[in-house]
């Protein structure tokens, strides 16, 4: 099995951006919430606003690149072919009548592969965040080790939640759709060319 990591497309000219999400008492919902892999209860409906307003996507990443805010119709489709792996929130998308929903993934597999990635960096108890020893404060050029994903097919990386992984099954369905707003990365097979950009922090 082939996995891919799912992204915003940002080169979509004109596109929409969506801010943070929130409640139904007006508090945050964003990415303190929702990029743990873990169920989540929220009281709704939640709200979406338009950050920056333009062109409106199938998928787009709300909350500065962190949450998947979806129509139905990508609703639909992850809830047919990964139902273990998510959870559906009903969200109002400011200006917009048809409706979306928030995506939180249930899924965190611990499989990034270090010695296959270009570049890992760990917190280390120097670095003065005790809370996160142990952790990734850095990847680069991710690969994971597919033998240890199980039967999961959407999943965020354990160590490294903000990247959201699907596999190949989900791409294809997702592409056959023409949905709007997705770009996927691979994270399985060889990596290509070393590049001399610094890992994401």
């Amino acid at each position: 099995m082939r996995y891919f990591k799912l992204s915003d497309d940002m080169d979509i000219p004109g596109r929409w951006e969506l801010g943070t999400p929130t409640d139904a008492q007006g508090q945050d919902a964003g990415s303190w919430l929702f990029m743990r892999g873990e169920g989540v209860q929220v009281e709704g409906p939640l709200r979406v606003p338009i950050y920056q307003p333009g062109r409106s996507l199938d998928f787009s990443l709300a909350d500065a690149g962190a949450v998947p805010v979806v129509t139905a119709r990508v609703a639909t489709l992850l809830s047919s072919l990964a139902p273990h792996d998510v959870q559906l929130f009903p969200a109002e998308v400011d200006t917009r009548r048809e409706p979306y929903f928030l995506v939180n993934v249930t899924r965190l597999v611990r499989c990034i592969d270090d010695e296959a990635s270009e570049e890992v960096r760990y917190w280390k108890p120097e670095d003065g965040r005790p809370e996160k020893v142990g952790r990734y404060r850095a990847v680069a050029g991710m690969r994971i080790d597919p033998n240890k994903v199980g039967d999961a097919r959407v999943f965020r990386t354990w160590g490294w939640t903000i990247s959201l992984i699907v596999s190949q099954d989900i791409k294809d369905a997702l592409e056959r759709e023409a949905l709007t707003g997705m770009r996927f990365q691979e994270v399985t097979g060889v990596l290509g060319p070393r590049t001399s950009q610094p890992p994401r922090t």
